[in-house]
């Protein structure tokens, strides 16, 4: 595994550079340079559609940026087609761009990479404070029905560059719209990588992660959504930091006793380059201003690398929410990682439950395309 810092460098170069984060499942063309820099996607002086705008880091497009392009994009249904680039910027997309897509224009997403590096203790330049977690996000995404294709998030913060620095978590992308879809996506960071959350405490926010990437180490999936990750890859990295285990937690649910359903994890893989037994496959997370959160995960037919600690997979964050009063079940999982040697450590789902813990179960009416 690469150190903190050659990780950083292999974004800021550029997909060319990007074999040590790859998607396994990566085409072997990926790389070559496409041959217009909108690929399939048209361009300004042919565009898809009247509601699409052409983004381009070198100016080929309407926009070099993508909040100047979000800005421009008001109203309902837009697109927007991203050039294959690294865009350090942060970005905010309002919640009244409902139905927005951003299409990667590459066939692979490591070649469209938007990137930030601010943590919760980062202090704001108008020194009015630190950003917080959910204010560290490199991309903040607030509206209904938003789609991502063949994108990689990233928040290449490092703890290594800020020595005693409290406030490590360093979101790559904030969540928070129902009907929300990441296909063929990357998510890359180390604490709160991926923050799957709502908008606010009642609501419900169905997102959907389909064939999707994303590494951390504490945390690194978090939040109160109502989330299914199919045929997804989750990366464990390694902490020169830390002596012993646990190196961190892959998911940390915060769902709403209310909300029925929260993170499902099926048919993905869990793995990492760590020592055996390092990492927990969750810890409940009551955040709070939600002190009755009930947190939800499911996780079922995924292999689960050696990396996960088998003999006792789950923690508490706090003593006072202990994870086995949460709703943390498994199923049919495979790999050194899912071997069930304390049954009471591992609760599962018997065949009739797994009925229920089903992605059309968690989406309901709404059918996102894979």
């Amino acid at each position: 595994m690469p150190s903190h810092l050659s990780r950083r460098n292999v974004l800021l170069a550029g997909a060319a550079a990007g074999s040590a984060l790859a998607l396994a499942a990566a085409p072997a063309h990926a790389h070559r340079p496409p041959p217009r820099p909108f690929g399939r996607y048209g361009s300004p002086s042919a565009r898809l559609t009247p509601a699409t705008l052409y983004v381009h880091p070198r100016g080929a497009g309407d926009f070099t940026g993508l909040q100047a392009a979000v800005d421009a994009a008001t109203g309902t249904g837009r697109t927007l087609v991203i050039a294959p680039g690294v865009y350090r910027e942060t970005v905010s997309v309002p919640a009244d761009r409902t139905g927005m897509t951003w299409l990667g224009a590459s066939e692979d997403p490591r070649d469209v990479v938007v990137v930030y590096d601010n943590a919760a203790g980062t202090p704001k330049p108008d020194g009015s404070g630190t950003y917080g977690t959910s204010g560290s996000a490199t991309t903040t995404l607030r509206p209904d029905g938003f789609t991502a294709r063949r994108i990689t998030f990233a928040n290449d913060w490092l703890r290594a560059d800020h020595p005693g620095m409290t406030g490590t978590q360093a979101v790559a992308v904030k969540v928070m719209g129902d009907r929300s879809a990441f296909l063929h996506c990357r998510f890359l960071g180390h604490q709160d990588t991926l923050y799957a959350d709502t908008a606010s405490l009642d609501t419900v926010a169905r997102q959907y992660f389909a064939h999707c990437y994303a590494e951390g180490d504490v945390d690194f999936v978090f939040g109160r959504a109502t989330a299914v990750f199919e045929d997804c890859d989750f990366r464990t990295l390694t902490r020169p930091d830390l002596t012993s285990a646990p190196f961190g937690f892959v998911f940390a649910p915060s769902t709403a006793v209310t909300t029925p359903r929260g993170f499902l994890v099926t048919r993905s893989r869990i793995s990492g380059e760590v020592p055996d037994g390092h990492y927990k496959l969750a810890r409940p997370w009551v955040p709070s201003s939600d002190p009755t959160a009930r947190p939800m995960l499911t996780v079922r037919d995924t292999r689960l690398g050696p990396g996960i600690d088998a003999v006792a997979p789950y923690t508490n964050m706090a003593s006072g929410h202990p994870w086995q009063d949460q709703r943390f079940a498994e199923y049919r999982n495979t790999g050194p990682g899912a071997v069930i040697t304390v049954p009471a450590n591992r609760p599962q789902l018997s065949p009739a439950q797994a009925v229920a813990h089903t992605r059309q179960a968690w989406l309901g009416d709404w059918r996102p395309r894979a």
